[in-house]
């Protein structure tokens, strides 16, 4: 609630009447005289703000009245334990991602770091939000994903030590060379995420357009025929 206090002018109105009637009922030629008109506009001013008092009003807050219908969504639609738990996996394999790509050096793991970090937020918000999606996930979430953090782990060690070898050099190189693969792998786990939409979206067209042809309405299939009535109006679509 917001308080909001509007002075009364009416006191100002007296003392401005106070100094009319005084300069035409008494002198004003003399300092004493000012002082003593002062004195009297003083008096009237307070005795007025007692008379008519500033007048206060109470407010809501726009802010607490846009929080309500948000803070009622959210008790409504409350989360359940399977997206919680999917929303911290995500925040944790988030941050995992950037730790790994600020310390990693190679600009080619990097980019491909990002671009796994986009599509996994993509992948956990997709669930999150259709959370019957998530058993078409539970294999990216079991398996793939901490498997890429530990190579990726695994990778930053061993760069860490600064040391060439056999051992080291190798693995490096075999993490650096199944990286290209994962990222198409991540892309395409995304893209099944969609695949019964696309199949109910594909139906929907297919009897859109079987209808639109049986009504004449489809594309090439129309042709607009004008003929005129009595009153020369009509316009008749001919197939």
């Amino acid at each position: 609630m917001a308080f909001i206090r509007k002075k009364s002018v009416l006191p100002i109105y007296m003392v401005g009447g106070t100094w009319l009637v005084w300069s035409l009922a008494a002198p004003l030629y003399k300092p004493t005289h000012y002082i003593m008109a002062g004195l009297a506009s003083a008096a009237v001013y307070y005795l007025g703000k007692i008379i008519f008092p500033d007048r206060g009003y109470e407010l809501d807050d726009p802010e607490e009245e846009a929080s309500e219908p948000q803070a009622q969504k959210t008790q409504a639609e409350p989360v359940s334990p399977e997206v919680q738990q999917l929303l911290q996996e995500r925040d944790r394999a988030l941050s995992e991602m950037r730790r790994l790509n600020d310390s990693i050096q190679d600009p080619t793991l990097s980019q491909q770091i990002d671009r796994l970090e986009h599509t996994t937020q993509k992948i956990m918000d997709a669930v999150a939000k259709s959370p019957d999606k998530l058993p078409q996930i539970r294999r990216f979430l079991n398996y793939y994903l901490p498997t890429t953090l530990k190579l990726l782990n695994a990778y930053d060690r061993m760069d860490a030590t600064g040391v060439e070898g056999a051992n080291i050099d190798g693995t490096k190189g075999r993490i650096e060379d199944i990286m290209s693969t994962i990222c198409t792998a991540f892309d395409r786990q995304l893209d099944a995420l969609y695949g019964q939409e696309a199949m109910d979206i594909s139906t929907d067209i297919d009897v859109l357009e079987q209808m639109l042809a049986r009504e004449g309405l489809a594309g090439d299939q129309m042709k607009a025929e004008t003929t005129k009535n009595a009153d020369g109006t009509d316009i008749k679509l001919e197939l």
